[in-house]
C-alpha cells in the first residue's frame, strides 16, 4: 500500500544530508526523498537543486526521465502493469487498454477517489508467466483481462 507523508521540510534536509556525500548523490537523494514523502514534491526540487548546486531543470529532468519518481502522490494502492515484449506478447497492452477505458484514467493517472495509481512499468522479470503486474509491491502473473479487473476491484 502506498504510503504519502506531509512535505516537511527539515525532513527532506535530513534526507538530502544523509546522501550528500556519495558520488552523484542526486538518484540516491530523490530514491530517499520518495521513499521519506511517497512522491517527489515540487518544494524538494527546489530544495534539491539549491542544495546540489543543480538548475531546478536538471532536477526536474531527472524526476521526469524515470519512471519510478513520482510527483505527486500515489493512491492508497499502485497497481504497476508491465509494458514489456514478453507481456505485450500475452496480451497485456489490450488488457491495460481495456482497464484503463473503463476507469477513464491514463498512465500514470489515479483514481478520482484516491485509492488507486496504475503505472506502467517495462519489466518485472515475470516473462515465464506473463502478463505480470505488480500490485502493492507484490508480483502477480497470468494476468489476463478479466484477472485485471479484479485486482483494480480488489483494491478498493
Amino acid at each position: 500500500m502506498a504510503t504519502t507523508k506531509t512535505w516537511n521540510e527539515a525532513r527532506a534536509r535530513a534526507v538530502i544530508d544523509d546522501h550528500r556525500a556519495l558520488e552523484g548523490p542526486l538518484l540516491p537523494i530523490l530514491h530517499g526523498l520518495q521513499a521519506e514523502f511517497g512522491y517527489v514534491p515540487e518544494q524538494a526540487e527546489r530544495l534539491l537543486a539549491d542544495e546540489l548546486n543543480l538548475t531546478r531543470a536538471e532536477v526536474h529532468g531527472v524526476v521526469s526521465f524515470y519512471h519510478d519518481f513520482r510527483a505527486r502522490p500515489a493512491g492508497r494502492h499502485v497497481l504497476k502493469l508491465c509494458r514489456a515484449e514478453a507481456c505485450q506478447s500475452m496480451g497485456a497492452e489490450a488488457n491495460a487498454a481495456k482497464l484503463l477505458t473503463r476507469l477513464g484514467m491514463g498512465w500514470g493517472d489515479t483514481t478520482p477517489d484516491g485509492r488507486l495509481t496504475i503505472e506502467a512499468v517495462y519489466c518485472l522479470g515475470l516473462c515465464a508467466t506473463a502478463p505480470g503486474v505488480l500490485l502493492d509491491g507484490q508480483p502477480i502473473g497470468r494476468v489476463d483481462a478479466a484477472r485485471l479487473e479484479s485486482l483494480a476491484e480488489e483494491a478498493a
